[in-house]
């Protein structure tokens, strides 16, 4: 007998940023594997930054906690020449979309940025119906009005949130769950975040990459400052998954690397190793920078949410969720031989549909994307 199809995991399907730094009316369809190409200034990486942005409220942050994955914080986010209302006010307006159980369900939120940040107005619908409305009534008071689907005695109901927070991730919360129109709030709130707060965004700095870290530190950090502490980690959790690292790091790396390892040091610490069969093991330090971007991002797209410093939700079982890894700059550093393999390890991880992979490239990479088996590129020109 044939198994049950399993439902659908929670995926970001679509990314609007409605008016979000140098973006107005744009719109980005996220697939398993997604690249953003195009020249310096076409708004490439505050796409990212708009993704981390909406994962961090959906996690629970504040907005003044989230938006510090964009330098510049809020004001930064404010579309360049918007001009004020007659209150002075600007802001800007973001959103996704969210395919998964619940069918499609699509978040969109405005923010104020000055003169005091504050969402001033968030929607969240589906199934052919408006299931959240928040709107600013008394901009004396650090609350919303929110409104919700009921479809009980009573069609919607409603009460103040914070102005500082997503809606969306308090209505668990808050909804009972009783009627059928709550359980549909519910189960689309619910699916929203889940697929957004399963985010990685991933920039290893190999300038601090090089240095002794503590052993114990073993859950790796978007820098990938202590990666040595991780493949210390690893080595011994999945052989079959640290083979298939020490085949993706030997792809990219000068010599032949017959395995990946750490040395103890004084005081606890540890620094990663490339051992090899012909001469001495080579520390991670003496690695150049396109490798050790190029070892850090294949750790990362060969682990999974125990191993990345990533806060996934814990009701949900780790085999329904799916993580999706940003890497702004993805062939930063890299060698076209090594951007190669990295894509191609990309792709095949990402059919496995675990990980989903929301990235952005650009130089001689960016012409050779499309030759890349299912990803799926956005270009946004020159």
């Amino acid at each position: 007998m044939d198994a049950a199809p399993q439902p659908p995991r929670p995926v970001v399907t679509e990314l609007r940023l409605s008016a979000f730094k140098s973006h107005r009316n744009a719109v980005f369809p996220l697939g398993p594997m997604t690249l953003l190409r195009g020249a310096s200034g076409t708004g490439k990486s505050s796409a990212l930054q708009a993704y981390e942005v909406l994962g961090r409220l959906a996690a629970g942050d504040t907005l003044g906690e989230a938006l510090t994955a964009v330098e510049g914080g809020a004001p930064a986010c404010v579309p360049h020449g918007a001009r004020p209302d007659a209150q002075g006010r600007r802001g800007f307006r973001i959103g996704c979309t969210v395919d998964g159980p619940a069918g499609p369900v699509r978040l969109d939120m405005a923010v104020q940025a000055e003169p005091e940040l504050r969402v001033v107005g968030e929607r969240l619908t589906g199934a052919g119906r408006i299931l959240l409305t928040t709107a600013l009534r008394d901009p004396g008071r650090p609350k919303v009005e929110a409104a919700w689907h009921t479809a009980g005695s009573v069609p919607v109901t409603r009460a103040p949130l914070p102005d500082d927070r997503m809606g969306t991730a308090l209505l668990p919360l808050r909804v009972a769950g009783k009627t059928a129109g709550q359980r549909m709030v519910l189960d689309a709130a619910e699916q929203v975040v889940v697929a957004l707060r399963s985010v990685f965004a991933c920039d290893p700095r190999p300038e601090v990459m090089r240095a002794p870290v503590v052993a114990r530190d073993g859950r790796l950090r978007s820098a990938c400052d202590n990666v040595a502490a991780v493949l210390g980690r690893t080595r011994h959790e999945c052989v079959t998954r640290h083979a298939a690292l020490v085949d993706a790091v030997g792809a990219g790396c000068r010599g032949q690397v017959d395995g990946l390892g750490v040395q103890a040091l004084e005081g606890g610490r540890v620094r990663g190793v490339l051992a090899r069969q012909r001469g001495p093991a080579t520390p991670l330090e003496r690695l150049g920078d396109g490798e050790l971007r190029y070892l850090a991002l294949c750790l990362v797209l060969l682990t999974g949410p125990g191993v990345l410093e990533v806060d996934p939700a814990a009701e949900v079982l780790p085999a329904r969720q799916v993580l999706t890894v940003l890497a702004d700059g993805l062939d930063r550093c890299l060698d076209g031989g090594q951007a190669r393999e990295l894509l191609d390890l990309a792709a095949r991880m990402c059919r496995r549909g675990h990980i989903r992979l929301l990235g952005t490239v650009r130089g001689e990479l960016a012409r050779v994307v499309e030759e890349v088996d299912g990803a799926a590129v956005v270009d946004l020109g020159a």
